[in-house]
């Protein structure tokens, strides 16, 4: 599964919440803590262990069953009998005291459905529609959610938050070629590789696929994802405080994997770029350094 709010914050293993970050207000550590756990048991239900794809998904309805539950008056009965008591639990607390929408959540679990699905298939995504439609359930609903915890709810904020949140699923995507090709996960879209004039086998995570096709077909990825993360990075002024300066960080992050991607030039598909500590100040000085643009 993919990630929404990557790196820089101090997450633990599912990359969609700035888990225990110092930025995080602490009274909102405990429902970022909660939504946290549920995307990240749902994660291992859809990708970890030997289980075949018919107990994952089996597993995973199981687990939209007590997400629904939270809703309704079942909630206590089935606290005592579903299998993730630690997840549950502390997640309905929050439910109760926060107004978390559970449909933003639920919105999330079939994205992890739709990633076992595709998975078992090795199916690629049609076009950038169908790809973007399953960021809108896989990436959208963590920056909402967030939004909902900080009190911001107006549209242009949620279009932005959507936009970081999907331009941070795409550079997940891109980032993660060489370990998602072999188990046959294909984000790279049909359409835009037929426009290429590259076929599906010529996907190699290894050194000597790389053509002058696919470095322009990569390039083309990377520019798709910094557009919709500058598109969104006005957010940042909207959040108060940490909040505000821990969105400066998560986008500077991102972008700052789009830098290696780019220098990387097409190598991206067998050589993974990450974020060290050596990243730190470049990314320290451009989030200090993102300025309000002037008004329309």
């Amino acid at each position: 599964m993919t990630s929404a709010l990557t790196a820089p914050a101090p997450v633990t293993h599912y990359e969609n919440f700035p888990v225990a970050s110092w930025l995080c207000p602490p009274r909102l550590r405990a429902p970022i803590a909660a939504l946290y756990h549920f995307a990240r048991t749902a994660d291992d239900l859809a990708d970890e262990g030997e289980a075949c794809a018919q107990e994952r998904l089996q597993r995973l309805a199981a687990y939209r069953s007590d997400l629904m539950a939270l809703g309704s008056e079942q909630e206590f009965p089935m606290l005592a009998r579903t299998d993730w008591p630690q997840v549950f639990g502390p997640l309905a607390t929050q439910v109760r005291a926060h107004g978390l929408p559970l449909p933003l959540m639920d919105d999330l679990l079939s994205a992890f459905i739709q990633d076992v699905h595709k998975t078992e298939a090795a199916q690629a995504y049609a076009d950038r529609a169908e790809l973007l439609d399953y960021c809108r359930r896989s990436a959208n609903p963590v920056g909402r959610l967030l939004l909902h915890l900080y009190g911001v709810q107006d549209a242009l904020s949620l279009a932005r938050s959507d936009a970081i949140c999907t331009a941070l699923q795409l550079i997940n995507f891109w980032q993660d070629l060489s370990e998602d090709l072999p188990r046959g996960r294909h984000y790279l879209n049909d359409a835009d590789c037929a426009r290429h004039g590259i076929a599906r086998a010529d996907l190699r995570p290894e050194p000597s696929a790389l053509t002058p096709a696919l470095r322009g077909l990569l390039a083309e990825q990377a520019a798709w994802a910094r557009a919709l993360m500058d598109q969104g990075a006005p957010l940042v002024h909207a959040l108060p405080g940490r909040a505000g300066w821990e969105l400066r960080l998560v986008v500077q992050g991102g972008l700052r994997i789009l830098d290696k991607i780019d220098a990387l030039q097409g190598a991206s598909l067998h050589q993974r770029p990450t974020l060290g500590k050596a990243d730190a100040p470049r990314m320290l000085w451009r989030a200090l350094w993102m300025r309000r643009q002037p008004a329309d």
